[in-house]
C-alpha cells in the first residue's frame, strides 16, 4: 500500500465499517447546517444570550414529557414556544433590561427542570442525554426529522433574510423599511427554537448553543457579506463535525463534545489568523453590504 494512503486511513477507516459513525457524521453534518443557518442570525443580532436561554429553558419540558412517556422532542418543543413566548413578554413589556429580564427566566426553567428530574431516580441515563446528547445512537427517524428541521429552518431565512438583516443593523430602520419588527423577532425566536429542538437529541443541550455559535461567529471573520458568512459556517460546521467524530473515535471520549470543542477550537484558530487583517483596518461587519435603503 502506498505510504501516504496508510497515513490517511485513520482519517476515513472509522467510517468505513462503522455504520453508527456513517449515521452520526450525517447527522451531526445536517445538525451543523441547521445551526450555521440559524446561528448567523443569532451572531448578527447578538442573540447569544437568547439562544442560551432557550437552549436550556426546554430542559423542564423534556423531562415532563420522559416522566409522561412522550418522546422528548415533544416535550422540548412545548418548553422552546414556553420559553419563546416568555422571552418576547420580556423584551417587549417588562420595565428591566433584556438581559436581566431572560436571565430570571433562564435560571427559572433551569431550576424547574432540575427539580423535576430529581424527583425520579431513573433520570440519571435520561438527564445525560438532555445534556451531552447520545449522537452515536442515531437512527433513521433522528436523520428524517433533522431534514425536516434543516427544511423550515432554511425555508424561514429565505423568507426573511432582508428584514433579519435589517434589524440587526437597527429595528427603526426595519420598521422604516415596512417590516413588522414585532413578526420578524418571533420568527427568528421561532427559527432559533427549532434548531435547539433539532439539535439538542445529538449534541445535548448544554452544547448546543456551541453549534450556534462558534461556526457563525468563525464564518463573520472572514466573510464580507451575511451569504458568504452563512456558507462559512456551514463549513466550519461540517468540518468540526468530521474532526470531532474522528477524534472521538480514536481517543475514545464524547462524540457531541469532542465536536463542539473542535468548532470552538476553528473559531480560536480563526480569530488568530484573522489578526493582521483586522489591524490593517476597520472592516465592515458582513450584513452591512447586504441592503439598499
Amino acid at each position: 500500500m502506498n505510504p501516504h494512503i496508510a497515513l490517511l486511513n485513520p482519517l476515513w477507516e472509522p467510517f468505513v465499517n462503522n455504520a453508527f459513525l456513517r449515521n452520526a457524521l450525517l447527522a451531526s453534518s445536517l445538525v451543523a447546517i441547521i445551526c450555521a443557518v440559524a446561528g448567523t442570525y443569532v451572531v448578527l443580532r447578538g442573540f447569544s444570550f437568547v439562544g442560551d436561554a432557550l437552549a436550556h429553558g426546554v430542559i423542564p419540558g423534556i423531562a415532563i414529557a420522559l416522566l409522561l412517556g412522550v418522546p422528548g422532542v415533544v416535550g422540548a418543543a412545548l418548553g422552546a414556544v414556553l420559553m419563546m413566548g416568555g422571552v418576547s413578554a420580556i423584551t417587549s413589556k417588562v420595565r428591566l433590561s433584556s438581559d436581566t429580564g431572560i436571565g430570571l427566566l433562564f435560571v427559572g426553567m433551569l431550576s424547574l427542570g432540575v427539580i423535576i428530574t430529581s424527583r425520579s431516580t431513573s433520570f440519571v441515563g435520561d438527564i445525560t442525554r438532555i445534556l451531552f446528547g447520545e449522537l452515536l445512537g442515531v437512527q433513521s427517524r433522528d436523520l428524517v426529522w433533522q431534514v425536516v428541521v434543516l427544511v423550515v429552518v432554511v425555508a424561514i431565512a429565505v423568507f426573511a433574510h432582508r428584514p433579519f438583516v435589517l434589524m440587526s443593523l437597527d429595528e427603526g430602520l426595519a420598521r422604516t423599511s415596512g417590516f413588522s419588527v414585532t413578526f420578524f423577532h418571533g420568527l427568528m425566536l421561532t427559527m432559533v427554537g427549532l434548531a435547539v429542538v433539532g439539535s439538542f437529541q445529538l449534541v445535548g443541550t448544554l452544547l448546543v448553543l456551541g453549534m450556534l455559535i462558534a461556526p457563525a461567529a468563525a464564518g463573520a471573520l472572514v466573510a464580507r457579506r451575511v451569504s458568504t458568512m452563512m456558507l462559512s459556517a456551514i463549513a466550519f460546521g461540517v468540518a468540526s463535525s468530521y474532526v470531532g467524530l474522528v477524534t472521538s473515535y480514536h481517543f475514545d471520549v464524547a462524540a457531541g463534545a469532542s465536536i463542539v470543542f473542535t468548532s470552538v477550537y476553528v473559531f480560536i484558530i480563526v480569530a488568530i489568523v484573522t489578526i493582521p487583517r483586522r489591524m490593517l483596518g476597520h472592516r465592515e461587519l458582513p450584513h452591512q453590504h447586504e441592503h439598499t435603503h
